[in-house]
Order: C-alpha cells, then structure tokens, then sequence
C-alpha cells in the first residue's frame, strides 16, 4: 500500500532526524513522509529539506509562512498527499508520543474499514503513567465531553494517530474543516461517521513527549469547548 504520513511540525528539529530513521527502519517499503512545517524558529523545515535530499525524497516538505495551526497544516497535507497518489493518508505526532512499532498494525486494520485510529480509551490503551492525575482527568473529560455531546461511538475521538484510505478522505468535505487544535481530530470523525465512514480503533499506549515542548495551550482547550456544540449545527446537512 502506498501509504503517505502526515507530519505537522514547529520546533521538532530534536525530534524530526529520530523519528524519520525509526519509521523508516519499519519494513515498509510503500511508505513515505510529508512534513508540514510552520516556519520553525528552530530550523525544522531547513532540516526537513536535508531529510528530504538524504532518503531520495521519501520525505516531502511542505513550508508553511507561520504558525497556522496543526488543523490547516493536516488539511493541506491530505490534499498534496491525494494529489501525489496516496492510497493512505496517515497522521502521526512529531514528538514520540504515538507508537512508530503500531503502524502496520493499523495499516493492517485499515483493510476492512475506513479510517483507523490508535486508541488510548479501548481496553489495552493506556496514557504515559508519568501523567500527573490531573492531567490523566483532563484528557478523559475532554474526550468524553466531546464524544456525549456528538453522540459518537468512536472510543478515542480526539486521538491524532490515525490512517484514512484515500477514497474516504475524497468523499469527505474537507474545505469546511475549519478546526485548528486537537478538536480538529473531532471534527474530522465526527464528519466521518455523519458520513457512514467505518472506523476500526487499535489500543495504543500514548507516551509523553521527549524532547521539545508541548504545543498545548488555553486557547486550544477553549476552542475545543466551544467548537464542538458548533458541530451540531454546521454538519445538520449531512
């Protein structure tokens, strides 16, 4: 399967050389990389583009202006990686925090479905147990908030480890995304499953990053509060 995976990143030069050599290290000789970068102070995207010349362009780079937001860099992603003929499109943290040795199992599991998720709340999904208590409550309260108020049976709906067939993402209006935090991952299955999209999840253990900073904030939370009652209206349609 040729199978492109979307890598948004601003400020992951610690993490970028890593990452690619272990996820090329997987026996998958279909797969290639397309990072989204912001503009990266740290020179990210520069480094993006020697990854790009070493590996015979396996990795692609897309150079964004400034930071726009994880949403937008996915959105535009999928679109270059549908254009260049991908018959998967994955998405993937820059920061360890999915696990690369899950991803032929998801691929795998794509198969009989239409999109796939790596899943921290199914049974054998776990969250790093270094997480503060309060920061195990938070995620599960957003997840959950999320799921009661859209009335979804997706497990994980605002995971970001994710693989989508290229037919699912063609059939899906993704110019209305308008989400740019990680209730962009709701958005985007909530639109799935209004759609009749079959989704399969995979139990992952989601560790916490190991180098860099994390790229949560206030504003991103209050988005995702706010955002997800607006969902209820703008997708009546479909």
């Amino acid at each position: 399967m040729k199978l492109t995976l979307v890598i948004p990143t601003y400020n992951e030069a610690e993490n970028l050389p890593r990452l690619v050599s272990a996820l090329f290290d997987l026996p998958m000789p279909g797969l290639s990389l397309l990072v989204v970068d912001d503009n990266s102070p740290d020179g990210t995207g520069k480094l993006a583009d020697e990854l790009s010349a070493q590996t015979n362009g396996r990795v692609d780079v897309l150079h964004r202006a400034g930071k726009l937001g994880l949403g937008s860099a996915y959105i535009q992603g999928f679109q270059h990686a549908l254009e260049r003929g991908a018959e998967a499109v994955g998405q993937m943290d820059a920061d360890f925090s999915h696990p690369i040795d899950k991803l032929p199992v998801l691929v795998d599991l794509l198969q009989g479905c239409d999109f796939v998720i790596g899943s921290r709340y199914v049974p054998g999904g776990k969250l790093d147990e270094r997480w503060p208590v309060w920061r195990k409550a938070l995620s599960g309260f957003g997840n959950f908030y999320a799921r009661t108020i859209l009335g979804m049976r997706i497990r994980d709906v605002t995971g970001g480890y994710k693989l989508w067939k290229a037919a699912t993402l063609r059939g899906m209006p993704l110019e209305r995304i308008r989400s740019n935090g990680y209730v962009f991952q709701v958005e985007m299955n909530y639109v799935a499953t209004k759609l009749g999209f079959t989704c399969k999840e995979s139990p992952i253990y989601f560790a916490d990053r190991r180098w860099g900073t994390s790229k949560m904030n206030f504003r991103i939370q209050v988005e995702a509060a706010v955002r997800t009652w607006q969902l209820l209206g703008m997708y009546r349609d479909l």
